[in-house]
């Protein structure tokens, strides 16, 4: 396996099921996550407006991680939030809160990730103006709409349709996050998958078929790395599986993917 960075899900404000870990032991959990082996971080993050990037870059520094990217759709469970919802206000304050993530990453050259929060269902048209403005707001920081699979939202479940919509949009900075967890359900091939992202691959997210950690359901992720190596892909791996079987499978992810299992 190439040595890709790779990096474990850390909660500052609110729990997620994509990560073992508190927001109230954040400071521990990224010394637990450093320890492992890990690259880096992706953190939850609901509100970065209450968080002080200061702070957190002391922390990150302290422990020697990157923060790789950032995840946004706590907001969209929380607080109702979507790109395209038909209500112009939640419109206006989704694209407010992505703007105030994307001026948090400007600092680390984060990857601020748009799942969640472009609405369960919507109009494609709402969600191109959406992200066109988005955009334009910070172009030296990066973008990622994730393809979801459907039964989360009806809006981009495939590489092909998030790929329309990042033509649609036409801004340098945004790109894709291809999850593997949901590749397995939307796509005929996921090898293919990650191919046909290509350049506009920005972020990868790993978790097996049945969404436990890599290796514990039936994805074949050789055809995975492969794919990433055909493109040339330089960018993080992050693991967005539920912690199971257990936690020590989690942090023994690093040691068993960079020996090459799959």
């Amino acid at each position: 396996m190439h040595d890709w960075p790779l990096g474990m899900i850390v909660p500052l404000q609110d729990p997620t099921p994509f990560s073992p870990f508190a927001p109230v032991d954040w400071r521990q959990a990224l010394r637990r996550v450093k320890t492992a082996g890990y690259d880096g971080v992706e953190l939850a993050i609901t509100n970065p407006t209450n968080i002080d990037p200061d702070t957190a870059k002391e922390a990150l520094e302290s422990e020697g991680l990157r923060l790789l990217s950032i995840t946004t759709g706590q907001a969209a469970g929380l607080e109702g939030l979507s790109l395209t919802s038909d209500d112009e206000e939640i419109r206006r304050r989704t694209i407010d809160r992505i703007e105030a993530h994307m001026d948090f990453a400007a600092r680390f050259g984060a990857v601020v990730i748009i799942g969640s929060l472009r609405g369960a269902d919507g109009d494609i048209e709402l969600l191109t103006e959406a992200l066109r403005e988005c955009a334009k707001h910070a172009p030296q920081v990066k973008l990622a709409l994730e393809p979801l699979n459907r039964y989360e939202s009806r809006l981009v479940n495939t590489v092909e349709e998030g790929i329309d919509v990042v033509k649609r949009v036409g801004a340098d900075n945004l790109g894709l996050l291809v999850d593997t967890f949901h590749a397995n359900i939307e796509e005929t091939n996921v090898g293919e998958a990650f191919s046909s992202a290509g350049h506009r691959l920005f972020h990868v997210h790993l978790a097996d078929s049945n969404r436990w950690i890599p290796g514990y359901g039936h994805l074949d992720f050789a055809q995975v790395w492969d794919a990433l190596d055909a493109i040339d892909y330089r960018q993080a791996l992050v693991l967005e599986p539920l912690p199971k079987p257990n936690y020590d499978a989690l942090l023994n992810v690093p040691k068993r993917l960079k020996g090459g299992e799959n």
